[in-house]
């Protein structure tokens, strides 16, 4: 019964409002609707004198005359008196922000797309002509938008579909016959295209910007986490030295504490065990003095004379003359010579602090800079790099003021070093290179040119520049460039180059390699992080019998 009284209220509502029928009417064609809808739908189709229907589209020439349709009439009013109607959800319709359908009446629905022929919003259901008819099929149909008159050359009424390049405007076809007769005029959808495709270079762009942003901020991160590290090894082990130097004061004071109190356990023993000697001579010389008082009182002169020789026998007196103020002398020398001390820390301590002050950096954080474009801007970083005798294979004959490596079949008789290579016939450079650095490179035959750690082992195939994780290679032969990191090569396209340009931005983690001609061609670049300073390096290759070479250049 449900779905029965539902189906009538779809079969009788109006495809204009939505709503159940109004004093409903049916064309010639056999679709009804409101008498007020369709009477509003023609009225907008009076300037062309050709009427439609809004659902199948036929055409009526004149505008029809519509009369009430009793029955549907009747039915509408029964469907009512069931009280079944049901009304479209609240969320449905259009609200003050929405873009109304411009076809509904009374309240109207949400638009679900937008005609850019027809140049009108259509809710879901009014939208349907759209996809049946063929014609209709042919528009084109955009998300809702309010601004569909905006399309409308405001002169002629007529839809613009023509870009005037030269006024840099839209207009119709009209226009083109007027005011813009004579411009440079294209279709605004060929305009569209092309400007697509600069917008497509836009976002290209901005994407690479986001990209190189993002690596500066990545950058900037590591500087911060390189800067915390680094402070925070240093509070660690100036704490460490802190706690030990004020352990060594400790120790030296427990030390003068204890010296000081051994003495005066020295000295007190001393005085004391006088200080008892002295005690018993007055304890006895008391004794002596009631004998000699007793004797003197004695009336028996012969007994006086008896007894005097012993009584007056006095003992030896104890020698004082130990009795000085030296502990008190000794003390305070002591307590001198700590002051002393403490002075010369004070001085020591407000002059190293001084120096520290002074040499403290200032923080200061770059983002990277660019890359130089032009040789001579590439030559404002050149550096005068030699090679390193000690660190070169016994393969290698160093010659041009050691600038020069030539692979030679007969050793070298160099002295005995822990830097040399002993497999590969590879050289560092003696100079340490960090900051921005650009060097080139002269070769003939095959050659790796190369950058590495001054730690990067000397013997094994783990020595070899571009095998490991110490060093970074661009092995460069007759008729190719390959790149070799971490045993992982890397084929590099491009032009053979004879002359190989090195720049090197060590704080920025960039290596890149150039082909040096007139203009600088990249062969390849590096972006990683540097934790160490690196050396330039030179592999020279034994090639067809005949030995390669490779030169650091002198560049002006």
């Amino acid at each position: 019964m449900a779905q029965r009284d539902q189906l009538d209220q779809e079969t009788l509502s109006c495809s204009i409002c939505l709503d159940l029928l109004k004093d409903p009417v049916t064309t010639t064609c056999g679709h009804s609707y409101c008498m007020s809808c369709i009477k509003s739908h023609w009225d907008g189709e009076d300037q062309r004198k050709i009427y439609s229907c809004p659902q199948c589209r036929q055409a009526f020439t004149p505008r029809p005359v519509l009369k009430k349709n009793t029955m549907l009439a009747a039915l509408v009013e029964q469907l009512k008196n069931t009280g079944l109607q049901a009304a479209p959800a609240d969320d449905c319709y259009a609200g003050p922000e929405d873009v109304a359908c411009d076809v509904c009446t009374g309240r109207k629905l949400k638009a679900f797309k937008s005609c850019l022929q027809c140049l009108i919003s259509y809710c879901e259901n009014h939208l349907q002509p759209h996809f049946e008819s063929t014609k209709l099929k042919k528009h084109k149909l955009v998300e809702p938008s309010e601004k569909l008159q905006e399309n409308i050359c405001s002169r002629h009424d007529e839809v613009m579909k023509i870009f005037c390049r030269t006024d840099k405007k839209c207009i119709c076809y009209l226009c083109t016959m007027e005011d813009h007769k004579g411009h440079d005029t294209v279709p605004a959808a060929a305009e569209r295209t092309e400007r697509q495709r600069e917008l497509e270079v836009s976002q290209l762009n901005i994407q690479q910007r986001i990209q190189d942003r993002e690596k500066d901020v990545k950058l900037l991160q590591q500087e911060v986490e390189a800067v915390s590290r680094s402070a925070d090894k240093a509070v660690e082990d100036s704490e460490k030295i802190f706690t030990q130097l004020i352990r060594l004061l400790q120790k030296r004071s427990s030390d003068v504490k204890q010296q000081i109190r051994s003495q005066q356990e020295t000295e007190v023993s001393g005085v004391k065990e006088l200080q008892e000697k002295l005690q018993q001579e007055i304890t006895e010389l008391k004794r002596k003095d009631a004998e000699l008082k007793q004797l003197s009182h004695t009336e028996d002169h012969n007994q006086f004379l008896h007894n005097y020789p012993s009584v007056s026998q006095l003992s030896e007196p104890t020698d004082s003359s130990s009795i000085n103020i030296r502990p008190l002398r000794y003390f305070e020398d002591v307590t001198a010579a700590v002051s002393e001390l403490r002075d010369l820390l004070q001085d020591i301590l407000k002059d190293k602090w001084t120096k520290v002050s002074l040499t403290e950096p200032k923080a200061k954080v770059l983002l990277p800079e660019p890359e130089p474009k032009t040789r001579a801007e590439f030559l404002k970083y050149s550096r005068e790099i030699t090679l390193d005798p000690n660190t070169a294979n016994t393969q290698l004959l160093l010659s041009e003021g050691n600038r020069k490596a030539t692979y030679t079949r007969q050793p070298q008789s160099y002295s005995s070093h822990t830097d040399r290579f002993t497999v590969y016939p590879q050289v560092l450079s003696r100079e340490s290179l960090t900051g921005r650095c650009y060097w080139e490179v002269e070769r003939r035959g095959v050659v790796d040119v190369a950058v590495a750690y001054k730690n990067i082992s000397r013997a094994g195939s783990e020595s070899h520049f571009g095998y490991n994780d110490k060093s970074w290679s661009l092995y460069c032969c007759t008729n190719s460039h390959v790149f070799y990191f971490n045993s992982i090569n890397t084929p590099v396209s491009g032009p053979v180059s004879y002359r190989v340009g090195v720049y090197l931005d060590h704080r920025a983690g960039i290596l890149s390699f150039y082909r040096v001609s007139e203009t600088m061609t990249l062969l390849h670049r590096v972006q990683t992080t540097f934790t160490q300073p690196l050396y330039a390096g030179l592999n020279v290759y034994s090639f067809f019998g005949s030995g390669s070479k490779a030169e650091l250049c002198k560049v002006k």
